[in-house]
């Protein structure tokens, strides 16, 4: 270790605090760019264009944070320097944040390049954020010209109508409507539907966040109605409904719906935000209950939600006595996994060894995971927590697990005092494995979840994702009852896949073999063979053809594999069809084309600046 007197030991402290805020700054400078970037892509509908702006963006903060450790080790061999001097940089940083706006994340990223440059049994609570220091609490950004969190606007002077054309045309867009006042309609009859006419309180208001948030082809208006004592959320996502004109799509009034698309399964969103801390507060708000950590995982801020998301797991721990157990269900052949029965998630670890027939490495999985991490989930795959060196206390792993831990990934684990240290592992939202779900539900359970495998599926294919593994144990029910892909050691891009019939049998000997009777390459796949281990419950069945039978039929898998090869991307809605405007009214829509989009029938409503 390099040792410093005490007055050069506080000036280095200064200095590599001072470099690790200029690293945070730097991200989140081009975190705010890609937010501000997401307007113009929208606007001109390069879609491509936003999928590659989102997939860069979370790469983008392990590169700051390396560059960050290059910088320190390169100037100050940061690895070898004492302790005085690591809590000298710890002091300093924290009087860097007492008037940042970001102090959460620059927290989270000091530990990031912290934890990069010392082993772990070295660092230790005087050197990292292990509680945030800088309160965030009414935390807002006061420069004159900076615009607000969240923008008030009272409809009792110029009519609810004119004020939402008022806050959707304030986003200034750059491209016009087609029609927004019958859009604004349609959201005011889907207001009072839902919620009955209600009296106009003295302190009626809508309150709106001052940023779209940007994901697929949608940007979306959140805010919030008071009224009296209520307080109403809601979600406006605004589409391209032909070139060169946008729309309302629909409006979301309800929690659940809410949280669905602020949900673990769907790709984060582009938004910008000066304030990320005041934007969580107010989605806080409007969906009362969903953790934080979620919520910035969603805005974009995976390493701040990872963070929480670590800390919400130690408070966990330290309030239950349960015992971690092997999951229920049935066991992969390449992940170990596990859970705490009373904290809603489970742990997957690589196993060191797969038996025949997988024929993977460690390797080959985590670029999995990668992928689908920087990948469009579509609500349809899981978004995992991805740790290095999680310590869990031994007493509270149950006897089974750990000899299962010991027996198939003995190479990641190790004893450490009284806690085993798991080297690696994946942490995601617990679900109900599609297959105990059909066993154990309803008719009309089973229907649904038929209905909504299938819809999972051809969302996946359409997305450029062949799941690889069919079997519905790979899937689960959200308590949404929304299906849900979450086993990715065998999903490859359509576009790599080669789409095929099952040739003619040339002899009865052929059909009736245990055995292929045709060459399969290793990307070839056969839709026609996928009824085999889907369909054998009768009532399965049923319902599976039903809905469902075109999964079978090679030309489907082929049709959306050209349209991808094209550069075509397909509308997704993560929200029912039928909630669309254009659906929900459609004596207000008309027919252009065969296959076309509803349309209006007034002339298109330009008006795309106000005051």
């Amino acid at each position: 270790m390099k040792h410093f007197p005490k007055l050069l030991s506080s000036q280095i402290g200064f200095d590599m605090a001072q470099s690790i805020l200029e690293g945070f700054n730097g991200h989140y400078g081009a975190f705010r760019e890609a937010g501000a970037r997401a307007k113009t892509l929208f606007e001109t509908a390069d879609w491509l264009g936003l999928q590659k702006l989102a997939r860069d963006r979370i790469a983008s903060y392990d590169n700051r944070v390396q560059a960050c450790v290059e910088l320190l080790q390169d100037e100050y061999d940061a690895e070898r320097i004492d302790d005085d001097v690591w809590q000298q940089i710890r002091l300093h940083y924290i009087g860097l944040l007492t008037n940042h706006l970001q102090p959460e994340c620059a927290e989270t990223f000091f530990n990031s390049v912290c934890c990069k440059i010392l082993h772990r049994s070295y660092f230790n609570n005087d050197f990292i954020f292990v509680r945030p220091v800088i309160s965030t609490e009414y935390l807002e950004n006061e420069e004159p010209a900076a615009k607000p969190t969240y923008r008030a606007y009272y409809p009792g002077k110029d009519g609810l109508a004119a004020t939402l054309e008022r806050i959707v045309t304030n986003f200034q867009l750059e491209v016009p409507f087609e029609n927004l006042s019958r859009d604004v309609a349609c959201i005011i009859d889907t207001l009072h539907e839902t919620y009955g006419p209600f009296q106009e309180a003295f302190n009626f208001q809508v309150h709106v966040l001052s940023s779209l948030f940007y994901r697929n082809k949608a940007a979306y208006v959140i805010g919030r109605i008071i009224n009296g004592e209520l307080l109403l959320p809601f979600a406006v996502p605004i589409r391209h409904v032909r070139p060169g004109l946008l729309a309302l799509d629909t409006v979301l009034l309800r929690r659940e719906q809410l949280q669905i698309i602020f949900s673990f399964s769907h790709s984060y969103f582009l938004v910008d935000m000066a304030v990320p801390s005041a934007y969580v507060d107010f989605l806080e708000t409007i969906m009362p209950g969903k953790p934080k950590a979620e919520i910035y995982t969603s805005v974009g801020l995976q390493k701040q939600g990872k963070n929480l998301f670590y800390r919400d797991l130690l408070k966990h721990l330290s309030h239950s006595s349960d015992q971690f157990i092997i999951a229920p269900g049935i066991k992969g052949l390449v992940m170990i996994v596990f859970t705490l029965p009373s904290f809603p998630y489970v742990f997957k670890l690589i196993k060191d060894s797969f038996p025949a027939p997988k024929d993977t490495t460690r390797e080959k999985i985590q670029e999995k995971y990668l992928l689908v991490k920087r990948h469009d989930r579509l609500g349809r795959m899981a978004d995992t927590l991805e740790y290095s060196s999680v310590a869990l206390p031994l007493a509270r792993l149950d006897d089974a697990l750990l000899r299962e831990l010991e027996r198939e990934a003995p190479s990641m684990i190790e004893y450490e005092g009284d806690c085993v240290i798991i080297r690696h592992v994946y942490i995601e939202r617990r679900m109900v494995p599609l297959n105990m779900f059909l066993q154990n539900g309803t008719e009309a359970d089973i229907e649904h979840a038929v209905k909504e495998y299938g819809d999972a599926v051809k969302e996946l294919i359409q997305a450029n994702i062949f799941p690889g593994d069919l079997l519905y144990k790979n899937f689960g029910v959200t308590r949404h009852g929304r299906v849900v892909f979450y086993d990715y050691d065998e999903i490859e891009y359509l576009t790599d896949c080669n789409v095929r019939h099952v040739p003619q049998a040339q002899s009865e000997e052929d059909e009736l073999s245990a055995e292929t009777w045709y060459a399969v390459g290793p990307n070839d796949i056969f839709p026609e063979t996928y009824g085999t281990f889907l369909l054998g419950d009768p009532t399965v069945r049923r319902y599976f053809m039903r809905h469902h039978a075109d999964i079978f039929d090679p030309a489907l898998w082929q049709r959306h594999k050209e349209q991808l090869l094209k550069g075509e991307l397909p509308d997704f809605f993560p929200y029912d069809r039928n909630a669309r405007f254009c659906n929900r009214y459609p004596e207000r829509f008309h027919e252009t084309s065969p296959g076309a989009e509803p349309q209006a029938t007034d002339e298109p409503s330009h008006g795309k600046r106000a005051a």
